[in-house]
């Protein structure tokens, strides 16, 4: 496999993952108890980019790791799922 389709996926699998990381940890504006004027109070009274950036890279490289070796040696690809939608030719 070349490194573009390799990057394509990995990129896809990190963009997903980015937000179901997103929320983790997460404390609200309303939770500290401080709610600056002007924003409201679901807002993160501290954001953690960096973390979140470093968690969602380690998460996506782990579920990259696993769907490339079920690819890779079980043979399983995206061709081996059911088709949902019928063929109308």
């Amino acid at each position: 496999m070349s490194f573009l389709p390799i990057f394509a996926v990995y990129f896809i699998i990190w963009w997903i993952t980015l937000f179901a990381v997103l929320p983790l940890g997460m404390r609200s504006q309303d939770d500290e108890g401080d709610v600056t004027l002007g924003t409201v109070g679901s807002a993160p009274a501290r954001m953690r980019m960096g973390r979140v950036l470093i968690l969602t890279t380690l998460v996506s490289a782990v579920i990259y790791g696993v769907w490339f070796a079920v690819s890779s040696y079980f043979g399983i690809s995206l061709a081996s799922l059911p088709r949902i939608v019928p063929d109308f030719r």
